[in-house]
């Protein structure tokens, strides 16, 4: 089976197994979700969730982080971990949202990776969920079960979203990504994942070489 091929069975079998594919981060605009995906880096959502509430209530808007404290906005995020660096990074991207591009969060990944501590992951993250255009983000989990299902052998995440991006139908691109880590979390874990309950086991160099 070549890798075309089995690109489109992966995204065949996900679908059957995941059929809802959404982010699991909680947001109501653009700036949430850009905010909440910077939180989340070597953090959990379900962690990223229980600290939003908080600090999207106190800081509702662009103007409003733009404005504000680091030191307010480092007490309000200090549960997620690298909370310094963070903190500085919202609210500098903010600022610069506000005079560069009028409040409003850019839809494309050149323009979205000129803000503060915005890497390509974040940035296919928001063009995907919020302006629906092709999207590839490779997580973690991303790299680890295309890497097991035989698609590369490498941890360059921007070498990883070329190959993914020649592979995947651009209209299931994101949705495939979603899927990956639902399926990451529940199946393919890092150190112990469930071969044999899983859907992709037909196809995976990694579950097939441990059978």
């Amino acid at each position: 089976m070549n890798h075309q091929t089995k690109a489109l069975k992966a995204i065949e079998l996900l679908e059957k197994e995941y059929p809802d594919a959404l982010c699991s981060l909680e947001y109501t605009d653009p700036l949430q979700l850009l905010i909440a995906t910077r939180l989340a880096a070597q953090c959990t959502d379900k962690r990223v969730n229980m600290v939003t509430p908080e600090l999207f209530s106190r800081f509702p808007d662009v103007d409003s982080f733009a404005d504000a404290d680091v030191a307010e906005v480092e007490e309000l995020i200090k549960t997620c971990g690298l909370y310094k660096t963070k903190a500085k990074d919202i609210v500098a991207m903010c600022r610069m949202l506000k005079e560069r591009f009028n409040g409003i969060v850019p839809d494309t990944i050149e323009e979205l990776t000129l803000l503060p501590g915005v890497g390509r992951k974040t940035a296919n993250l928001v063009v995907g969920d919020i302006y629906g255009k092709p999207a590839i983000v490779v997580d973690t989990h991303c790299i680890r079960i295309t890497g097991r299902l035989g698609f590369h052998q490498l941890k360059d995440a921007v070498k990883i979203e070329k190959i993914l991006k020649d592979l995947l139908p651009a209209d299931k691109s994101n949705d495939f990504c979603h899927r990956l880590v639902l399926h990451g979390r529940a199946v393919c874990d890092a150190r112990k994942p469930r071969c044999e309950d899983c859907t992709l086991k037909s196809i995976c160099d990694f579950g097939m070489s441990r059978s």
